[in-house]
């Protein structure tokens, strides 16, 4: 039998979750349900959709008029790209510092974590003339190539690498496996929990990202989305209605990414935070 004083604590503990769960999910409710609301609703004072029929009028006005179809695809672009490459990338580097012997190794692993103190605002103008110089500014390249790799998921990958087991490797190697094939066909498969989590750090970074495309790119063709929906806040500030359907527009997206990919970014996080 459960004692009182446990039955208390649990019902506090459960109330207090349902109270941080409600807070998180009631900006995303109001922000859906006054994208469905006509025009003027928000500014009322009420609940948006209270007393009044709901409306993808400003859904239609996003996807007709001010071409958000096109934004959104190239963000879906530059998101898929970045996080192809950098799981690639950051595997293949995560595995190297961990199982590969070569001269240097440790040194340049410490240099890597150095630079993780430093913000990436600070390296944004030497990378954009950097970037400049290889003719790569108005250009998706210009927007991928700084996410292709990452300090934080080559740490990530690394330590999760270190918990295999260096026997099963040795008998790979002993069965004439070179390193490629050892990575491909045993590390890699090990490791998807954890590349399930670093893919939804990676395209939830690449798709929420708006400094960096806003410095790189110029052609308003070449927008992502955050960057459009920026240019249509300065153009229509006060249709909030038309504004929470644009942000219904990027949140949805990542959301689903997220469900898709919970189970192994639960699992990533568990085992590849307390291994190492």
């Amino acid at each position: 039998m459960i004692a009182p004083r446990s039955l208390g604590s649990r019902a506090v503990f459960l109330t207090l979750v349902a109270v941080a769960a409600a807070l998180t999910v009631l900006p995303l409710v109001w922000m859906l349900a006054t994208s469905l609301a006509p025009p003027g609703a928000a500014g009322r004072g009420a609940l948006p959709l209270v007393g009044v029929a709901p409306t993808l009028e400003h859904y239609r006005t996003l996807f007709t008029r001010l071409d958000a179809a096109r934004a959104a695809l190239n963000s879906t672009l530059v998101a898929s790209s970045v996080t192809a490459l950098s799981l690639l990338l950051n595997s293949l580097a995560g595995y190297a510092f961990a199982r590969l012997r070569f001269r240097g190794r440790d040194a340049l692993f410490r240099l890597l974590l150095a630079g993780m103190i430093i913000p990436g605002q600070v390296a944004m103008l030497p990378l954009f003339l950097l970037l400049k110089a290889m003719g790569l500014v108005n250009t998706y390249a210009g927007v991928v190539v700084p996410g292709m790799a990452s300090v934080f998921g080559i740490v990530l990958v690394r330590q999760y690498v270190l918990s295999i087991p260096e026997a099963l490797l040795d008998a790979a190697r002993v069965d004439g496996a070179g390193e490629w094939r050892i990575y491909w066909s045993i590390v890699r498969p090990l490791c998807t929990p954890l590349l399930a989590t670093l893919a939804v750090f990676s395209f939830l970074g690449a798709w929420n990202d708006f400094l960096w495309p806003l410095i790189i790119l110029s052609d308003a063709e070449l927008y992502t989305l955050p960057v459009a929906l920026a240019n249509l806040l300065g153009e229509h500030v006060q249709d909030a209605e038309l504004m929470m359907a644009g942000a219904v527009v990027t949140v949805v997206p990542v959301i689903v990414v997220f469900l898709a990919l919970q189970r192994y970014y639960i699992a990533g996080i568990l085992r590849g935070g307390l291994k190492g």
